[in-house]
């Protein structure tokens, strides 16, 4: 197996897990709105999770850089300068005094994060199989 192929292998399996905690972030947020969880729990169990996410795909995004994949970098460079942009402005973490006025955003924010790592982990599995099939 080539390079490219551990890469995109490396990849799937991380945007599986991001797409995981996309969609733990939603069911989440679906509890705080229908009351089955208070927001001093849900951002506890959240904030948890928001820096390790933004370090995974950070990570997952150097890797494209130092392997000249400017496609996969392209593709993943946005939601990166994103998160970066968060973090500098100090917003990245669930408070949970203005949780319930800014519910809404957030769960536009993780459904478009769920959609975005949908997309990519089948982008990265294509890249991963065009790369065994080229090996061969």
């Amino acid at each position: 197996m080539s390079g490219e192929a551990w890469l995109f292998l490396f990849s799937v399996i991380m945007a599986a897990v991001l797409l995981f905690t996309a969609v733990y972030f939603i069911i989440m947020f679906s509890d705080l709105e229908v009351d089955y969880i208070n927001p001093i729990d849900l951002c506890n169990k959240l904030n948890q999770f928001v820096l390790p996410e933004m370090a995974a795909h950070a990570f997952l995004t150097l890797l494209y850089l130092f392997s000249f994949q400017f496609t996969a970098l392209t593709i993943n460079l946005p939601l990166v300068a994103y998160n970066i942009n968060k973090v500098v402005n100090k917003n990245h973490l669930y408070d949970a005094t203005e949780i319930f006025r800014t519910l809404s955003v957030h769960k536009k924010e993780s459904f478009i994060k769920l959609g975005f790592y949908l997309a990519y982990f089948f982008y990265a599995l294509y890249r991963m199989i065009l790369a065994l099939v080229a090996d061969e």
